[in-house]
């Protein structure tokens, strides 16, 4: 794909949630800002095209042209409510 389009992974999974990453062209992504991850409408208006559901969860300061994302899994069984122990944070993940 040419290095001036947006171009998107493939998705990804683990136990709770879906993640993809986004790379943005140089011209775009002088356009991400530093100090907080971007709204839908921010990433949106860059030209990110996506359906509904999908959240900028964490920025990774090397490579600040890749976006990452996440949204819940939809295509598990919603499992009963314990008294379990995670954060429901998920992990934490880098775009590799």
């Amino acid at each position: 794909m040419p290095s001036d389009q947006i171009q998107y992974s493939e998705k990804y999974y683990d136990d709770v949630y879906e993640y993809r990453h986004v790379i943005l062209p140089p011209d775009l992504a002088r356009s991400v800002p530093k100090s907080h991850l971007m709204t839908e409408t921010e990433w949106r208006n860059l030209g990110v095209q996506q359906s509904p559901g999908w959240v900028m969860y964490m920025m990774h300061a090397p490579e600040p042209h890749i976006l990452l994302f996440r949204r819940p899994r939809t295509d598990l069984p919603k499992k009963p409510a314990s008294g379990s122990s995670s954060n429901g944070q998920g992990p934490s993940r880098l775009a590799a």
